[in-house]
């Protein structure tokens, strides 16, 4: 009996320590919640698949990518401890940082992990609505993106360059990309603006559609009138005829750059691992979308981020031979 009771009691303390032990692993596992955007366009499969490789590469990290509204959303839950990270478009980020626009109510101490690819300009219609310009706008029926996107902070800056009212000159919707082409094929709007990567899953799908034509609207000329108010965020660009299914006429556009950020709260070791995984796992990322090609070393610089880099970005970057 008293061979048995030592036993009984050795397994106890195996079995306290092995649960204390796994208390332990469980304490020191990090989660770390990524804001993209909606499911139509290209922040939520590039979160995913940057999550994806952040789980398995990093030890005691568990990322996960959220649905949001897009960069404006990302950046206030980002100042409000609900995410650790997110995407965001470079001048919807220096408004945060600055408390300007739609961050009025305060200024949000962001610091940026990573630039990582342009985000282009769509200015969307088909045929059928007249719509051949940016003048031939008004009047007519437009989504200017969703209210937690920042492709509305950036088609405000086109149709205010253009010339245009964006509230007197046409009757404003605010939907997502995926939300703007269903109602484009459901002819309850005439045209939409949409800024995201190429390709994007909702515009491709409008391309594809048959029996109706997609025409994607020049603005580049614009781009001098908005660098000339906002500072030089923006950038003119081409999207290359064929990007879209059936589409084979270049489209002149504005494009800005794509940033992934944090707050003031992640730790340089945290920071340092992070971008580390994402520069170096870039082509686990890029098999999931070709944007992530612009996870490159040679992107890392602050005149493609107005945000400043976080100090363990920095340390990476120095290392590599790259500024920041």
């Amino acid at each position: 009996m008293t061979r048995m009771k030592k036993t009984v009691a050795a397994l106890a303390v195996t079995v306290a320590a092995g649960l204390a032990f796994a208390g332990i692993v469980h304490a020191q596992q990090k989660t770390m919640s990524i804001g993209t955007g909606g499911t139509g366009g290209v922040y939520y499969p590039l979160g995913g698949a940057v999550a994806n490789v952040l789980s398995k590469s990093l030890p005691n990290v568990q990322a996960t990518a959220e649905v949001t509204g897009g960069s404006v959303d990302n950046l206030k839950l980002i100042g409000n401890g609900q995410s650790e990270m997110g995407f965001t478009m470079a001048d919807a980020a220096l408004d945060a940082l600055q408390g300007q626009d739609k961050f009025k109510s305060g200024k949000l101490p962001l610091q940026a992990l990573l630039v990582v690819y342009p985000n282009r300009m769509h200015v969307v219609t088909v045929e059928g609505t007249g719509i051949e310009t940016m003048a031939d706008l008004k009047g007519k029926r437009v989504s200017t993106g969703s209210p937690g996107g920042a492709t509305e902070v950036m088609a405000f800056r086109v149709i205010e360059a253009a010339g245009l009212d964006k509230d007197k000159d046409m009757k404003r919707e605010r939907l997502g990309v995926a939300e703007s082409v269903n109602a484009i094929k459901d002819r309850k709007i005439d045209a939409f603006f949409w800024v995201g990567g190429i390709p994007t899953a909702a515009v491709t799908d409008l391309a594809a559609t048959p029996g109706m034509k997609m025409k994607l609207i020049d603005h580049g000329n614009l781009v001098e009138k908005m660098n000339a108010k906002y500072g030089k965020l923006y950038t003119s660009a081409k999207i290359k005829g064929g990007a879209s299914p059936g589409y084979d006429t270049d489209n002149s556009i504005a494009e800005v750059w794509n940033l992934i950020v944090t707050g003031d709260k992640m730790s340089n070791e945290d920071a340092y691992a992070i971008v580390k995984t994402l520069v170096e796992k870039k082509a686990d990322i890029v098999a999931v979308h070709k944007e992530a090609e612009s996870f490159s070393l040679e992107n890392q610089v602050q005149e493609r981020s107005p945000i400043p880099f976080h100090p363990g970005a920095l340390k990476y970057f120095k290392e590599k031979g790259i500024g920041g």
